[in-house]
């Protein structure tokens, strides 16, 4: 969601925290670059006016205009193959020379042969695709597609989750950032309940000891969505992240739980993989992990390959029902430059075995994650799925703590560390699948030192 090297739900506004890294981290070529962006491009929150200016993105790695290299656990979720694969560079390169474009009614062997290897890769049920210039789009078409096969209008959505920006998309998110009042009505026919967040309970279940505590809160997530999908008889979907970005992992048994209710309530279940699917997660798909297979299922991000723009919707054949519209429509759906760079990093996840090491490296994380925070109050929880991982910081009487993780934040980029902060206080660690043991190492080394650097700072 940034332009620049990290996206911080605290950085609406020019912190002085910011302020003060800009300060002392830009050189001249990068305040040159930056001036310009921001003299020309709309400013909103989260993306302009930019951090910093990048001349070069290799691997895990991305280099500032003035030459400082910064380890990306960010990477807006794109970036599962690292950047400038040469497999997936390679292959945008053939496909440029040999067919660069393809009008809509016509298609391509590209765009056929990507849908038909994503469709053998999903779990079962699947039988058709779209492709769409981004997740937003894509959630938009999932959207339409869900209310012509129930014949109904309205979904069901978890607050604080992220769908994407456009007005559909934004309607069934949860984020305030694109829900805010001064934008107007948005696409009506939304229903929102509190989301899966057992740190963070909205139903006043703390976890202190950092897992759901399922006795005390008869999982009232689960029940709340449950109860609401009975009463609410026009739902088309539910649409919802399987694991949430933040991260946040659901508690056990809670897909199973409102999987049913949704299909006890004839609503179809779209879940938005488009920041945690392929491979992110230490299973190809998210959904993998939870029990329950979708109706619709939307990818984006990662698919290509860090490089260029593209989103598909996976949906059941029997979902297939609107041919006398335009669902989708997309100059570019079947474009065969994208189809051939989404082929190739699916070839380097395959070939490279980035799933399973995304799933091995996820644990040690997780584990060197816990010996750190079991000697730091400032952590009140580390939790993850695979290579998507949640630091929590707390103040000493367990509320969130954005204005340390600002601190810790620009300690990490200081020290060549990038990364996102989400729910102002959880530092989000989402590092490229290709990642090797010993830079996973220097990165959390460098967490380490920047809390430690950043509490001594708070204390002066």
């Amino acid at each position: 969601m940034s332009a620049g090297l990290v996206a911080s739900e605290g950085d609406v506004n020019l912190g002085s925290e910011r302020a003060r890294w800009q300060e002392t981290s830009l050189g001249e070529a990068g305040r040159w670059l930056v001036e310009r962006d921001a003299a020309v491009f709309v400013r909103q929150s989260l993306s302009s006016p930019c951090l910093a200016a990048i001349r070069r993105a290799e691997g895990i790695w991305i280099e500032d205009a003035d030459g400082r290299r910064y380890m990306d656990f960010h990477g807006n979720s794109a970036h599962h193959v690292g950047y400038a694969h040469p497999h997936v560079i390679a292959a945008i390169h053939r496909q440029l020379d040999a067919l660069s474009f393809a009008p809509r009614r016509f298609t391509c062997e590209p765009a056929v042969a990507l849908a038909e290897r994503l469709l053998r890769l999903a779990p079962g049920g699947f039988g058709k695709v779209l492709f769409a210039p981004g997740g937003s789009e894509a959630i938009e078409i999932a959207l339409k597609l869900a209310r012509v096969a129930t014949g109904r209008h309205r979904t069901l959505s978890f607050w604080d989750s992220f769908h994407g920006a456009g007005f559909g998309a934004a309607s069934v998110g949860g984020e305030a950032l694109f829900r805010a009042g001064r934008l107007g009505p948005l696409v009506p026919g939304d229903a929102h309940v509190p989301p899966f967040a057992c740190f963070r309970c909205p139903f006043g279940f703390p976890s202190p000891s950092g897992a759901p505590e399922l006795e005390r809160c008869r999982m009232a997530c689960a029940a709340t969505a449950e109860y609401t999908l009975a009463r609410e008889a026009d739902i088309a979907a539910l649409v919802a992240e399987p694991i949430r970005a933040v991260p946040y992992l659901p508690p056990p048994g809670f897909w199973p739980r409102v999987g049913a209710a949704a299909r006890a309530a004839g609503a179809l279940i779209v879940f938005d993989e488009i920041p945690t699917g392929l491979g992110k997660t230490g299973r190809l798909f998210a959904c993998e992990h939870t029990g329950v297979t979708p109706d619709i299922l939307v990818l984006g991000k990662a698919l290509g390959g860090g490089v260029l723009p593209l989103a598909a919707v996976l949906a059941r054949a029997e979902r297939d029902v609107a041919p006398e519209l335009a669902l989708g429509h997309y100059t570019h759906e079947k474009n065969p430059v994208l189809a051939a760079a989404a082929l190739a990093t699916l070839d380097v996840i395959e070939n490279e075995g980035l799933v399973e090491n995304a799933a091995a490296l996820g644990e040690y994380a997780l584990a060197r994650l816990q010996e750190i925070a079991a000697s730091r109050r400032c952590i009140g929880e580390v939790r993850g799925q695979g290579l998507l991982i949640g630091v929590e910081l707390v103040t000493a009487d367990g509320a969130p703590a954005p204005q340390l993780a600002e601190r810790v934040l620009y300690q990490a980029l200081a020290r060549g560390l990038s990364f996102k902060l989400t729910m102002q206080s959880v530092l989000t660690l989402s590092p490229p699948l290709i990642i090797r043991r010993d830079e996973l190492d220097q990165a959390l080394a460098i967490l380490r030192q920047s809390l430690d650097a950043a509490v001594a700072e708070g204390d002066r």
